[in-house]
């Protein structure tokens, strides 16, 4: 966007002899390209580059419809994708799924923005695309090589109730020889949230004292041949600590640590990728000193080949990805009946994308899992863009979608001592939407984007813990989400100044439409948990050359704490306020802002008798340098 390079722009002092080199571009895997007829937004670099010091789930809050289940500043918080549950939300790393494979799920507390460049939120299923979790949506998050010589940032940021964030980063390209060029980024970050809250209670409802330690490191490294050759290595290193305090019984930790790895290569039109994932899961309640250790081991190797296929013309073509990959799972928890837990599962997918004309895209995609004593269901899907009107200043779009999704049940639903069912089935469904799209550009500078998106998602074999069975988990529901999702942006530019608007509004009824036993007869036709009904946000800003001020709001309807709905957590609206400006000199520029978040001091509950804190505010510092 235009504000992004106004309000990051650094003027240059003087000239010096310099080497241009070609940007470096790693052609990994790209999913959004074959996903024709699905709702796909991408999260600017702006905004990302804004909120550089928050989580993922700040971003997707403020941004998208997606309900989050947050239990708090650095507390666990996890994700309803059009009313589906944290378990049908598949998150991508650089085209791997790095979903905890015990819990099934991703706490998005513990991904800051700081550990990847490019965050795109992919709507309804995909698992044709993707494969297993992708049932309500996909979250895409990728590394992006560095076009900048060199570039150098440190930033803090200091907030109420003592809490701070740090991070620092650096980005290199140059040229090795007259074959290759390199470009790489080496990230860190930390932060600790205290969560000191100046009062124990609001409204009677307890602030559960709690503490959070979080630490990573990136690294990304990207090697292109003139020769038409590419290799990229990554590693990304969390490391999540959270203490809580629920009653006077002792005090309770989590710590969540992951080591992510990966090697990627690319010949022509043939890419192979490797992966090696950890994931560790600490757990103590009273002595913190000998907590229950899990560990969980992935290894996955993925293979694919493009073709593109010319029909009479280059307008009228077929590109084709073909390919398989394997995973492998190796798991020590102590929770289950034996360890430690081995699993094998294999994809082999065909995906298409034939652009008939200029006006027309269709993509036609097939996956069939296997999986160690399991048996996934195969996975069609089609999708068909067509633009309606193809001007110079109106564009408008309309694109459906229809496929069948599935989630492979976790090694926690299938291994867990006592409660677990090693003969659970996995959950299936059916994904169907519609929608427009449409740009309009004024005479007087302005851009108008609106969509309107209807979708319809039934899942059967919807696992459940059963409490009728002292919670054994069982497959015991048939779910039906539909709804309708409504988004406008719009900017204007003149001169100095500069305006935008961001606005969203979701309809979701989410409701089982189908019971398999006694217990849950009474709930057929409520709707989901948490999952909130209506939902809104918006965002707005107005830029003065190198100042920027932005206002967010965002909205829920209520949420039902229970499932035959006779208890819920009120709605509520939620007001922040960002202010930014820019100090630059020479090569250097240091950037200053300011938060102000829940600016009506709102009193509301995520979850029940969990107050959220009130009005909080935030000011970080950030200094850089680019040697451009």
């Amino acid at each position: 966007m235009l504000w992004a390079s106004l309000a990051f722009s650094i003027p240059a002092c003087a000239q010096s002899d310099s080497i241009a080199l070609e940007p470096v571009i790693v052609r990994g895997f790209v999913p959004q390209r074959f996903m024709s007829g699905l709702k796909i937004q991408p999260i600017d670099s702006a905004v990302l580059a804004q909120a550089r010091f928050q989580n993922i789930s700040d971003v997707l809050s403020a941004f998208t419809p997606i309900a989050f289940r947050n239990y708090g500043p650095g507390q666990l918080s996890t994700s309803s994708f059009r009313g589906t549950s944290a378990n049908h939300t598949a998150v991508l790393w650089n085209g791997l799924n790095i979903n905890a494979p015990t819990l099934g799920q991703t706490d998005f507390s513990t991904i800051p923005v700081a550990g990847f460049d490019q965050l795109s939120v992919q709507y309804g299923s995909s698992a044709s695309v993707i494969g297993s979790d992708a049932v309500g949506g996909s979250i895409l998050l990728d590394s992006r090589a560095s076009v900048q010589p060199f570039h150098a940032s440190i930033g803090r940021q200091q907030e109420s109730f003592k809490n701070h964030q740090t991070h620092a980063d650096l980005r290199y390209t140059t040229s090795l020889n007259s074959l290759w060029s390199f470009s790489g980024k080496t990230a860190f970050y930390d932060g600790r949230m205290n969560n000191n809250y100046p009062k124990p209670f609001r409204r009677n409802y307890q602030l559960l004292p709690t503490e959070t330690f979080q630490k990573g490191i990136v690294q990304d490294l990207f090697f292109q041949s003139k020769k038409d050759q590419e290799i990229s290595a990554h590693v990304w290193l969390t490391d999540n600590k959270l203490i809580l305090t629920p009653d006077e019984q002792g005090r309770e930790m989590t710590r969540t640590t992951a080591y992510r790895t990966m090697l990627r290569y690319r010949i022509g039109t043939l890419t192979s990728r490797t992966a090696w994932v950890r994931d560790i899961i600490d757990y103590a309640k009273g002595d913190l000193s000998r907590p229950d250790h899990s560990v969980t081991d992935k290894f996955a190797t993925r293979i694919e080949k493009d073709f593109l296929i010319n029909i009479g013309s280059n307008l009228n073509t077929v590109s084709i990805k073909t390919g398989s990959e394997w995973t492998h799972y190796r798991s020590r928890v102590p929770g289950y009946d034996r360890s430690p837990i081995s699993e094998n599962r294999t994809d082999v997918f065909l995906l298409t994308r034939w652009q008939a004309t200029s006006r027309l895209i269709t993509s036609v995609n097939l996956r069939q899992g296997l999986v160690s004593s399991f048996n996934p269901p195969f996975t069609p899907s089609i999708g068909i863009e067509f633009n309606v009107v193809q001007k110079e200043d109106y564009k408008l779009i309309a694109k459906g979608s229809y496929g069948r999704s599935y989630r492979v049940p976790t090694l926690n639903e299938r291994y867990w001592k006592d409660l677990g069912n090693p003969d659970i089935r996995p959950e299936t469904g059916w994904n169907k939407e519609a929608g427009l799209e449409q740009t309009f550009k004024s005479a007087f500078g302005g851009t108008l984007r609106t969509s309107a998106t209807f979708y319809h998602n039934r899942i059967k074999e919807w696992t459940y813990w059963n409490p009728s069975r002292n919670y054994r988990v069982e497959n015991l529901q048939q779910v039906l989400a539909r709804g309708l999702e409504l988004q406008m942006s719009y900017q204007r530019q003149t001169r100095s100044w500069l305006a935008g608007l961001d606005a969203g509004y979701a309809l979701n009824r989410s409701s089982q439409e189908k019971a398999y036993d006694n217990y849950s007869q009474d709930i057929v036709g409520k709707q989901l948990v948490f999952v909130p009904e209506h939902s809104a946000n918006a965002n707005a800003f107005i830029q003065y050359k190198f100042t920027r001020l932005t206002g967010q709001f965002q909205g829920s309807g209520k949420r039902y704490t229970t499932f035959d709905n006779s208890q819920f957590l009120d709605g509520y609206g939620l007001v922040n306020l960002l202010a930014e400006t820019s100090i630059s000199a020479c090569k250097m520029k240091l950037l200053v802002q300011g938060q102000i978040r829940n600016v009506t001091d709102k009193f509301y509950l995520n979850v029940r008798n969990n107050a959220m804190p009130g009005r909080s505010y935030a000011v970080s510092l950030t200094f850089s340098y680019d040697s451009q």
